[in-house]
């Protein structure tokens, strides 16, 4: 599982986005709780928000219970995430993840060589007059793990669109990933307070 992500670059088109946070921090350690950058459809154009990593409907009391991940064979069917997913679709924009492997638990470093987009729906919730954002990450199988559902441009679109067929929205799901670069790392990373570019120190 998708537990740590980075955004620590990005480029003009994203940083011309409506919304953007003009005082954005570069981050190489992103963990579920944290606030991260998310990307919506707004009057048919892309606006920027800050969300907290962990999706949180109206309606949910238990704040303890709040679902860093939704998986994409499920996500159409499950009460929590089925009216996000027909409704509110996002992007978390990044410039890879983490995943750790063996019986050490390695650490490595995923990318695609630049700025990448995961698939992910969600939420507003009101706080003492304050409307505030939630966000899950969408995840698929990959060879026994999971790893984030990557979008291309055209992509993209296709899911931020209120446009898209129910049909299509579910083909988008099931998309083959793209063959992603591979670096295995030094243990900056384990540590949970490590958040610069050590975290992606070679191994």
């Amino acid at each position: 599982m998708t537990s740590r992500y980075a955004l620590f670059r990005w480029n003009r088109e994203l940083a011309d986005s409506a919304g953007f946070p003009a005082d954005l921090q570069p981050q190489w350690s992103i963990a579920p709780g944290a606030r991260v950058l998310m990307l919506r459809e707004e009057s048919s154009a892309r606006h920027a928000d800050l969300a907290r990593w962990g999706l949180t409907p109206a309606w949910l009391k238990d704040l303890s219970r709040t679902p860093a991940h939704a998986r994409t064979e499920t996500i159409a069917e499950q009460p929590m995430f089925r009216d996000a997913f027909a409704l509110r679709r996002c992007l978390l924009p990044a410039n890879g993840f983490y995943e750790w492997r063996g019986v050490r638990k390695r650490p490595h470093w995923i990318s695609g060589g630049g700025l990448i987009c995961f698939a992910g729906v969600w939420e507003a919730y009101p706080v003492e007059g304050h409307t505030y954002y939630s966000v899950a990450m969408l995840t698929q199988d990959a060879g026994g793990m999971r790893r984030p559902l990557i979008l291309d441009a055209a992509e993209q679109a296709q899911w931020l669109s209120n446009e898209t067929p129910s049909a299509r929205l579910l083909e988008l799901l099931q998309l083959p990933q793209a063959r992603l670069r591979e670096q295995a790392l030094a243990n900056f990373i384990n540590d949970p307070t490590c958040n610069g570019p050590e975290c992606l120190t070679p191994a």
